[in-house]
């Protein structure tokens, strides 16, 4: 503080040569608290004042200024307010006017520079120094590639990106040809370097491109002048050494930033399923508005701030969710007053039964009811035929293609071979009676097991063994194939046979799981696509890996890599297929089967895959399905694909992610099932996928999506995969599937296996959904333990404990969980048996059933 003051306070020039070099070593050492001392006690004005009287005198004193500018420049890079402190001094002009009588004296002329990127940090001092020339006066000192002078030129190009942090003076740059001219420079000195010695350069330049094209002008300009080539060429070149990366990534940072942004391709954003909701005639479509005007957004504000702002939201979100907690402990211990009269609570006494219960007529119903396995186990071979409703025929997406247990593989001919019972003898097909009351028979067992079912809806499913042989999925998975072939009683009877086989080789050894139970309740599921096929894994169950797999390792430079990737399909256009080879939307504009490339699908229950777009040999884009009657809300993606070829790495880009971050980032991996590794005995879903990363993509959300969508960007998740086999059959998830259906056979299972004597049991129907499916709610507790006054009053009053799962489809998770807590709650252990004798449990295990069947 008394340096300062004498600093202040003398114009003998010994006394303020010993001042300076006393501030000079205490605030070389130790740490920045010195710094912001000085800079608390007045340091900055103090030395910006005798910058003024040094820059007076004539001719200047370079002994006394040089100290100066050096103090300067390490005080401001601390205050944070120095770029006003130097306006309010008029101090832009004297440094503006030292630099330029010093162009022809190097080392003065740095420590000028210096001063001058620290006074254009701040954004108002940075335009007004550019409205002074300050540009065209650091474009006379960066000069091209030369050992000279480095110093120099490093300073001069470091004030140069803080005089471009100002949008004014990025316009002002690009107007007057700057950016082509900064292009030439980076060009030059990454051409002549190849020792790497002058990085900190290089990237410099980068730096000042990186501040250019945060204007829409920047980029445009940027684009037209081959800078994406550029960089481009210049970052392959910088690939193979490590000390290269901070060059490499913000030349990647410049290039995402760069590239032209686009629209999805797909037709509307819109979801592929529409639902007419209660009181509407049909489900009104969201105006998409126009291309022009969702691509021009808000075109200044783009880059890390966006990342900033919503996470500060998220921050305000989630003080304001925790707002309405009470803390007074006090008012928690005591009984809330009931919100409504006691006589409302009636309407809940259906849900409540089991306190009216007469538990000998229940004992009575347990003995004389017949099980639902031996119903199942009296079902005849599913038919390979359905009685279509006009519905399912009309709707575009419900093309019938009868397929086997999921239809694995391309469709010759695209072929219909789903027709009514009573069309078959109209085309010939032979039939003889055996197969007509076999037939009869199962639409009535079909009937009894979904009596809310409309019996023209109901559907099955072909069943078919896989042989071993190298075409086993296109011989044995197409059954139409065989009857296209011979055509006639066979063929029926093959197909029924086939059912027969593949339910023999199961082994029945995956717990709580039976394919019988799975497909009976599949025939009554109703969803919007109608769906006729079954996925693969769902039908047979899977069982847990043997083993524990780590959290997946990022690699270093994955995500450069891919996003590098993806700029040479704007650089090299021609090595792009822009194949589509599936299309939720429209079926015959995609190309499936095409030779050399994999077959999609997805059109099986909780299946989510839109579009499938090949873009190289072994690359495609991928895009999932919205909400029904939304354009919003994609994360979970389920879908089956083969005609793979083995130990080949595929690429997936699914480019419509729409959350700013993911644990894919951070390990996680999707989820894969091989059909072929099924059949060996190893029915797993296992962790599977390489190379995966998550980041913001070209793509921008149209004005008409909503949740605070418009003038985002879409994310991308990448990963590569190495299927195990050739032409396996494989479906890839988000997370383990668990179906509607799933849940549905689980809960038969259960109510079969469970202690009769022991665990109080009752399924009952909370709701019926939209699309007309019952919405389950079990009762679990203990049984009384017998029918007398004290036990049943004991079994009364037990206190209720609700549990409910699955409010958003897309978090399987949570039904696993679920599906844990069930089969816990009704097995033998101890702790189960106490928990049944304290509570009665009220469990909804799936709150949105439409929402997990429709994908």
């Amino acid at each position: 503080k008394f340096g300062v003051f004498l600093f202040q306070s003398s114009c003998d020039k010994d006394v303020i040569l010993n001042v300076l070099s006393v501030l000079t070593d205490l605030l070389s050492l130790g740490t920045g608290r010195r710094i912001h001392y000085v800079i608390s006690k007045g340091g900055s004005e103090a030395l910006l004042q005798a910058l003024a009287t040094a820059a007076r005198t004539e001719p200047p004193d370079h002994g006394t200024l040089l100290p100066l500018l050096r103090l300067l420049a390490r005080v401001g890079q601390r205050d944070r307010k120095f770029g006003l402190k130097v306006q309010k001094a008029e101090a832009t002009d004297i440094i503006l006017s030292l630099t330029r009588r010093n162009l022809g004296h190097h080392l003065h002329l740095t420590h000028c520079l210096w001063v001058l990127r620290v006074c254009a940090s701040n954004v108002t001092t940075g335009t007004m120094l550019g409205i002074n020339g300050a540009m065209e006066l650091l474009f006379k000192v960066i000069t091209p590639y030369s050992k000279r002078h480095v110093r120099m030129v490093r300073a001069a190009i470091g004030a140069l990106a803080a005089l471009l942090k100002s949008k004014s003076n990025s316009r002002r740059a690009v107007n007057r040809g700057y950016l082509g001219e900064l292009l030439r420079l980076y060009q030059d000195w990454h051409r002549n370097d190849v020792s790497n010695n002058y990085i900190y350069i290089r990237r410099g330049l980068l730096l000042c491109l990186k501040y250019i094209t945060n204007i829409q002008l920047g980029r445009e300009t940027f684009l037209g002048s081959q800078g994406m080539e550029i960089l481009f060429i210049s970052v392959q070149d910088c690939l193979s050494c490590k000390n290269l990366d901070p060059i490499i990534t913000t030349a990647t940072h410049i290039l995402r930033k760069c590239y032209p942004k686009e629209h999805l391709p797909v037709v509307t954003v819109r979801s592929s399923y529409s639902f007419p909701l209660p009181g509407n005639v049909k489900a009104e479509p969201v105006c998409e508005g126009s291309e022009s005007e969702w691509l021009k957004g808000d075109s200044e504000s783009e880059g890390e701030e966006e990342v900033e702002t919503d996470q500060d939201n998220e921050d305000a979100e989630s003080k304001e969710e925790d707002y309405d907690l009470e803390t007074d402990v006090n008012k928690l211990r005591s009984r809330p007053v009931l919100d409504r009269p006691e006589e409302d609570l009636g309407q809940y006494e259906t849900l409540c039964a089991e306190l009216s219960q007469n538990f000998r007529e229940l004992e009575f119903e347990s003995e004389e009811k017949k099980s639902l396995e031996d119903r199942i186990e009296n079902l005849p071979s599913a038919p390979s035929h359905f009685i279509p409703s006009a519905t399912s025929v009309k709707h575009p997406n419900c093309r019938w293609r009868n397929r086997s247990v999921t239809e694995m593989g391309p469709d010759p001919g695209e072929q219909d071979f789903k027709v009514p019972l009573q069309s078959w003898r109209k085309e010939g097909y032979r039939w003889d009676k055996n197969n007509e009351k076999r037939d009869i028979a199962e639409e009535a067992q079909d009937k009894d097991l979904c009596e809310e079912e409309d019996p023209s809806r109901s559907h099955v499913f072909a069943l078919c063994p896989l042989p071993k042989d190298a075409a086993w999925y296109k011989k044995m998975l197409y059954p139409h194939c065989e009857s296209l072939i011979s055509p006639g009683p066979e063929g029926r009877l093959e197909s029924s046979d086939m059912v027969r086989n593949l339910l023999e080789k199961h082994r029945g050894d995956i717990p709580f799981h039976s394919p019988r139970f799975y497909a009976a309740r599949a025939k009554c599921v109703k969803s919007i696509p109608g769906y006729r096929d079954l996925a693969f894994p769902d039908f047979w169950g899977h069982q847990p890996p043997p083993y524990c797999k780590p959290v997946l390792e990022r690699k270093h430079g994955v995500q450069r890599d891919k996003v590098l990737d993806d700029v040479r399909r704007l650089i090299q256009p021609g090595d792009v297929i822009g194949r589509t080879v599936f299309d939720l939307d429209d079926p015959s504009g995609s190309s499936p089967g095409a030779p050399g490339c994999l077959t999609f699908f997805s059109k099986f229950e909780s299946g989510n895959l839109r579009k499938a777009i090949q873009v190289r040999e072994f690359e495609y884009d991928l895009l999932m399905n919205a909400d029904v009657n939304s354009n919003q809300h994609h994360q979970w993606f389920y879908f089956e694909v083969c005609d793979m070829k083995p130990a080949v790495p595929y690429r997936f880009n699914i480019i419509n992610c729409e959350k700013f971050n993911s644990q894919f980032n951070y390990g996680m991996q999707l989820v894969m099932y091989s059909v072929r590794e099924a059949l060996q005995g190893r029915p797993r879903w296992i962790r599977a996928g390489q190379e995966i990363c998550y980041y913001k993509n070209h793509y921008r959300c149209k004005a008409a999506t909503g949740g605070g969508m418009r003038g985002r960007f879409y994310y991308t998740l990448t990963f590569s995969i190495k299927f195990p086999h050739k032409d396996d059959v494989c479906y890839l998830a988000y997370h383990y599937p668990y179906t509607y259906s799933t849940m549905m056979s689980h809960l038969d299972i259960l109510e079969q296996n469970r202690n009769h004597k022991k665990v109080y049991w009752r399924q009952q129907t909370l709701c019926q959904t939209l699309g007309g499916n019952p919405c389950p709610l079990l009762t679990i507790t203990a049984m009384p333990e017998s029918e007398n006054r004290d036990d049943l009053e004991q079994f009364c009053n037990r206190p209720y404990v609700f549990l409910t799962a699955r409010v958003h489809p897309g978090e399987s998770n949570a039904s696993w969980v679920m599906k844990g807590t069930l089969e816990f709650l009704v097995s033998s252990d101890p702790i189960a048996e106490l928990l049944r004798k304290c509570f009665i449990f009220k469990i909804v295990p799936m709150l949105n059933p439409d929402g997990v069947i429709n994908g």
